[in-house]
Protein backbone atom coordinates (compact mmCIF):
# COMPACT_ATOMS: atom_id res chain seq x y z
CA UNK A 1 0.00 0.00 0.00
CA UNK A 2 1.35 3.43 -0.94
CA UNK A 3 2.29 5.75 1.91
CA UNK A 4 0.05 8.82 2.09
CA UNK A 5 1.55 12.06 3.50
CA UNK A 6 -0.08 13.19 6.76
CA UNK A 7 -2.37 10.16 6.91
CA UNK A 8 -2.73 8.90 10.51
CA UNK A 9 -0.91 5.63 11.08
CA UNK A 10 -2.56 2.48 12.40
CA UNK A 11 -0.95 3.17 15.78
CA UNK A 12 -2.62 6.60 15.96
CA UNK A 13 -6.06 5.27 15.08
CA UNK A 14 -8.78 3.47 16.93
CA UNK A 15 -8.51 -0.23 16.10
CA UNK A 16 -11.56 -0.44 13.87
CA UNK A 17 -10.40 -3.77 12.49
CA UNK A 18 -10.08 -5.33 15.94
CA UNK A 19 -13.59 -4.16 16.79
CA UNK A 20 -15.01 -5.62 13.56
CA UNK A 21 -13.11 -8.85 14.06
CA UNK A 22 -14.75 -9.27 17.47
CA UNK A 23 -18.15 -8.44 15.98
CA UNK A 24 -17.87 -11.12 13.29
CA UNK A 25 -16.43 -13.72 15.65
CA UNK A 26 -19.16 -13.14 18.26
CA UNK A 27 -22.19 -12.21 16.18
CA UNK A 28 -21.97 -13.39 12.58
CA UNK A 29 -25.15 -15.16 11.48
CA UNK A 30 -27.66 -15.33 8.66
CA UNK A 31 -29.86 -13.07 10.77
CA UNK A 32 -27.16 -10.37 10.69
CA UNK A 33 -26.86 -10.75 6.93
CA UNK A 34 -30.63 -10.40 6.57
CA UNK A 35 -30.60 -7.27 8.74
CA UNK A 36 -27.93 -5.66 6.61
CA UNK A 37 -29.74 -6.61 3.40
CA UNK A 38 -33.06 -5.24 4.68
CA UNK A 39 -31.55 -1.87 5.66
CA UNK A 40 -29.78 -1.56 2.31
CA UNK A 41 -32.78 -2.45 0.15
CA UNK A 42 -35.17 -0.26 2.15
CA UNK A 43 -32.95 2.79 1.68
CA UNK A 44 -31.82 2.27 -1.91
CA UNK A 45 -34.95 0.45 -3.20
CA UNK A 46 -32.56 -1.91 -5.02
CA UNK A 47 -33.66 -5.53 -4.86
CA UNK A 48 -30.66 -6.76 -6.85
CA UNK A 49 -27.24 -5.58 -8.02
CA UNK A 50 -27.37 -7.89 -11.02
CA UNK A 51 -25.03 -6.71 -13.79
CA UNK A 52 -23.47 -3.96 -11.64
CA UNK A 53 -19.85 -3.50 -10.64
CA UNK A 54 -19.68 -2.60 -6.93
CA UNK A 55 -16.96 -1.20 -4.67
CA UNK A 56 -17.09 -1.14 -0.85
CA UNK A 57 -14.85 1.70 0.32
CA UNK A 58 -13.76 0.83 3.86
CA UNK A 59 -15.35 -2.61 4.09
CA UNK A 60 -14.95 -2.92 7.89
CA UNK A 61 -16.60 -6.15 9.03
CA UNK A 62 -17.14 -7.33 5.46
CA UNK A 63 -20.82 -7.96 6.24
CA UNK A 64 -22.11 -5.45 3.72
CA UNK A 65 -19.71 -6.68 1.05
CA UNK A 66 -21.08 -10.17 1.61
CA UNK A 67 -24.60 -8.81 1.13
CA UNK A 68 -23.57 -7.20 -2.17
CA UNK A 69 -22.11 -10.48 -3.36
CA UNK A 70 -25.39 -12.21 -2.58
CA UNK A 71 -27.32 -9.52 -4.44
CA UNK A 72 -25.71 -10.85 -7.62
CA UNK A 73 -23.23 -8.05 -8.22
CA UNK A 74 -21.32 -8.60 -11.46
CA UNK A 75 -18.07 -7.84 -9.66
CA UNK A 76 -17.13 -6.64 -6.18
CA UNK A 77 -14.03 -4.85 -4.92
CA UNK A 78 -13.71 -4.45 -1.13
CA UNK A 79 -10.89 -2.61 0.57
CA UNK A 80 -9.97 -1.21 3.95
CA UNK A 81 -7.04 0.60 5.54
CA UNK A 82 -6.99 -1.75 8.54
CA UNK A 83 -5.42 -5.18 7.84
CA UNK A 84 -7.70 -6.87 10.39
CA UNK A 85 -10.74 -5.66 8.47
CA UNK A 86 -9.20 -6.96 5.27
CA UNK A 87 -8.61 -10.36 6.88
CA UNK A 88 -12.10 -10.65 8.35
CA UNK A 89 -13.70 -9.63 5.05
CA UNK A 90 -11.55 -12.16 3.23
CA UNK A 91 -12.79 -14.84 5.63
CA UNK A 92 -16.41 -14.16 4.63
CA UNK A 93 -15.82 -14.99 0.98
CA UNK A 94 -16.49 -18.64 1.77
CA UNK A 95 -20.14 -17.70 2.34
CA UNK A 96 -20.43 -16.28 -1.18
CA UNK A 97 -20.59 -17.82 -4.65
CA UNK A 98 -19.23 -14.69 -6.34
CA UNK A 99 -15.90 -15.48 -7.99
CA UNK A 100 -15.20 -11.90 -9.05
CA UNK A 101 -14.84 -10.56 -5.48
CA UNK A 102 -11.47 -9.01 -4.67
CA UNK A 103 -10.45 -7.93 -1.16
CA UNK A 104 -7.33 -5.94 -0.41
CA UNK A 105 -5.71 -3.43 1.93
CA UNK A 106 -5.77 0.11 0.59
CA UNK A 107 -6.46 3.72 1.50
CA UNK A 108 -9.10 5.89 -0.16
CA UNK A 109 -6.54 8.70 0.14
CA UNK A 110 -4.17 6.84 -2.20
CA UNK A 111 -5.15 8.80 -5.28
CA UNK A 112 -2.86 6.93 -7.65
CA UNK A 113 -4.25 3.56 -6.59
CA UNK A 114 -7.84 4.77 -6.70
CA UNK A 115 -7.38 6.01 -10.26
CA UNK A 116 -5.98 2.63 -11.26
CA UNK A 117 -9.17 0.86 -10.13
CA UNK A 118 -11.34 2.40 -12.81
CA UNK A 119 -15.04 3.20 -12.37
CA UNK A 120 -17.89 1.32 -10.69
CA UNK A 121 -21.65 1.27 -11.15
CA UNK A 122 -22.37 1.36 -7.42
CA UNK A 123 -19.98 2.94 -4.92
CA UNK A 124 -20.65 2.35 -1.21
CA UNK A 125 -18.94 3.81 1.85
CA UNK A 126 -20.79 3.69 5.16
CA UNK A 127 -19.30 5.54 8.16
CA UNK A 128 -15.75 5.50 6.82
CA UNK A 129 -14.62 8.67 5.04
CA UNK A 130 -14.77 10.86 8.16
CA UNK A 131 -12.19 8.57 9.83
CA UNK A 132 -9.45 9.09 7.22
CA UNK A 133 -7.98 12.30 8.61
CA UNK A 134 -8.88 14.09 5.36
CA UNK A 135 -12.61 13.79 4.86
CA UNK A 136 -13.00 16.09 1.84
CA UNK A 137 -10.20 14.45 -0.09
CA UNK A 138 -11.71 11.07 0.80
CA UNK A 139 -15.11 12.20 -0.51
CA UNK A 140 -13.50 13.53 -3.69
CA UNK A 141 -11.64 10.29 -4.36
CA UNK A 142 -14.80 8.27 -3.68
CA UNK A 143 -16.81 10.38 -6.12
CA UNK A 144 -14.16 9.74 -8.77
CA UNK A 145 -14.88 6.00 -8.55
CA UNK A 146 -18.46 6.35 -9.84
CA UNK A 147 -19.35 5.43 -13.41
CA UNK A 148 -21.43 7.81 -15.53
CA UNK A 149 -25.08 7.09 -14.58
CA UNK A 150 -23.81 5.20 -11.52
CA UNK A 151 -24.83 5.65 -7.88
CA UNK A 152 -22.99 6.76 -4.75
CA UNK A 153 -24.13 5.72 -1.26
CA UNK A 154 -22.18 7.33 1.58
CA UNK A 155 -22.86 7.79 5.29
CA UNK A 156 -21.06 10.48 7.27
CA UNK A 157 -21.15 11.73 10.85
CA UNK A 158 -23.25 14.86 10.96
CA UNK A 159 -22.03 18.02 12.68
CA UNK A 160 -25.66 18.62 13.63
CA UNK A 161 -25.18 16.14 16.49
CA UNK A 162 -26.00 16.70 20.19
CA UNK A 163 -23.93 17.09 22.30
CA UNK A 164 -21.83 19.19 19.94
CA UNK A 165 -19.10 17.69 17.78
CA UNK A 166 -16.25 19.21 19.79
CA UNK A 167 -17.45 17.38 22.90
CA UNK A 168 -17.36 14.04 21.11
CA UNK A 169 -13.93 14.72 19.62
CA UNK A 170 -12.54 15.13 23.14
CA UNK A 171 -14.25 11.91 24.25
CA UNK A 172 -12.81 9.99 21.30
CA UNK A 173 -9.26 11.21 21.93
CA UNK A 174 -9.54 10.23 25.57
CA UNK A 175 -11.02 6.80 24.81
CA UNK A 176 -8.31 5.86 22.30
CA UNK A 177 -5.51 6.74 24.74
CA UNK A 178 -7.12 5.11 27.81
CA UNK A 179 -6.50 1.77 29.51
CA UNK A 180 -8.97 -1.11 29.18
CA UNK A 181 -10.65 -0.43 32.58
CA UNK A 182 -11.16 3.25 31.74
CA UNK A 183 -12.60 2.30 28.34
CA UNK A 184 -15.02 -0.08 30.06
CA UNK A 185 -16.34 2.65 32.38
CA UNK A 186 -16.62 5.11 29.48
CA UNK A 187 -18.69 2.53 27.59
CA UNK A 188 -20.88 1.91 30.65
CA UNK A 189 -21.42 5.64 31.18
CA UNK A 190 -22.37 6.10 27.54
CA UNK A 191 -24.86 3.21 27.65
CA UNK A 192 -26.55 4.56 30.77
CA UNK A 193 -26.62 8.21 29.72
CA UNK A 194 -27.39 7.95 26.02
CA UNK A 195 -29.19 4.63 25.67
CA UNK A 196 -30.88 3.49 28.89
CA UNK A 197 -31.97 6.81 30.45
CA UNK A 198 -33.61 8.20 27.27
CA UNK A 199 -35.51 4.92 26.87
CA UNK A 200 -36.68 5.00 30.51
CA UNK A 201 -37.76 8.64 30.29
CA UNK A 202 -39.74 8.06 27.10
CA UNK A 203 -40.90 4.57 28.12
CA UNK A 204 -39.63 3.53 24.70
CA UNK A 205 -37.93 0.24 25.45
CA UNK A 206 -38.60 -0.92 21.89
CA UNK A 207 -36.20 1.79 20.76
CA UNK A 208 -33.50 0.46 23.10
CA UNK A 209 -34.10 -3.07 21.86
CA UNK A 210 -33.82 -1.90 18.26
CA UNK A 211 -30.55 -0.08 18.94
CA UNK A 212 -29.18 -3.09 20.77
CA UNK A 213 -29.76 -5.65 18.11
CA UNK A 214 -30.27 -5.74 14.39
CA UNK A 215 -30.15 -2.32 12.71
CA UNK A 216 -28.08 -2.79 9.53
CA UNK A 217 -27.14 -6.19 10.95
CA UNK A 218 -25.00 -4.48 13.56
CA UNK A 219 -24.52 -4.91 17.32
CA UNK A 220 -24.96 -2.36 20.11
CA UNK A 221 -21.61 -2.84 21.87
CA UNK A 222 -19.71 -2.90 18.58
CA UNK A 223 -21.36 0.41 17.69
CA UNK A 224 -20.65 1.89 21.13
CA UNK A 225 -16.93 1.09 20.89
CA UNK A 226 -16.86 2.39 17.33
CA UNK A 227 -18.58 5.62 18.37
CA UNK A 228 -16.48 6.31 21.46
CA UNK A 229 -13.20 5.24 19.91
CA UNK A 230 -13.63 6.36 16.32
CA UNK A 231 -10.46 8.37 15.86
CA UNK A 232 -9.40 10.18 13.68
CA UNK A 233 -12.72 11.88 13.18
CA UNK A 234 -14.21 14.81 11.27
CA UNK A 235 -17.85 15.87 11.48
CA UNK A 236 -19.53 17.48 8.46
CA UNK A 237 -22.74 19.42 7.92
CA UNK A 238 -25.33 17.60 5.82
CA UNK A 239 -25.93 20.49 3.43
CA UNK A 240 -22.19 20.97 3.07
CA UNK A 241 -21.89 17.39 1.81
CA UNK A 242 -24.80 17.77 -0.60
CA UNK A 243 -23.37 20.96 -2.10
CA UNK A 244 -19.89 19.47 -2.39
CA UNK A 245 -20.94 16.23 -4.06
CA UNK A 246 -23.52 17.81 -6.37
CA UNK A 247 -20.83 20.22 -7.60
CA UNK A 248 -18.97 17.13 -8.82
CA UNK A 249 -21.76 16.08 -11.17
CA UNK A 250 -24.18 14.26 -8.87
CA UNK A 251 -27.81 14.75 -7.85
CA UNK A 252 -29.08 13.86 -4.39
CA UNK A 253 -31.68 11.11 -4.67
CA UNK A 254 -32.35 10.35 -1.00
CA UNK A 255 -31.17 11.38 2.46
CA UNK A 256 -31.79 9.88 5.89
CA UNK A 257 -31.03 11.97 8.99
CA UNK A 258 -31.67 11.74 12.72
CA UNK A 259 -28.95 9.27 13.66
CA UNK A 260 -25.28 10.10 14.21
CA UNK A 261 -24.53 9.15 10.60
CA UNK A 262 -26.49 10.81 7.82
CA UNK A 263 -27.03 8.58 4.79
CA UNK A 264 -26.82 10.07 1.30
CA UNK A 265 -27.73 8.40 -1.99
CA UNK A 266 -26.59 10.26 -5.11
CA UNK A 267 -27.09 9.64 -8.81
CA UNK A 268 -24.24 10.49 -11.18
CA UNK A 269 -25.65 12.80 -13.87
Amino acid sequence: MNEIPNEPSLEERFSFGKNWEKFINDNFSEERISGSLKAFTEFTKLETLNGLSVIDVGCGSGLHSLVFSRMNAKSLYSFDFDPKSVAITQSLKKYSDLNSWEVRQASILDEELMQSLGKFDFVYSWGVLHHTGSVWKAITNTCELVNPKGQLFIALYSRDVQPKADYWLKIKKRYVSSSAPVKFFMELRYLIRYQLIPSVISFNFKSLKKRSSRARGMDLMTDVRDWLGGWPMEFVYDQEVINYVEAKGFKLKKISTGEACTEFLFDKI
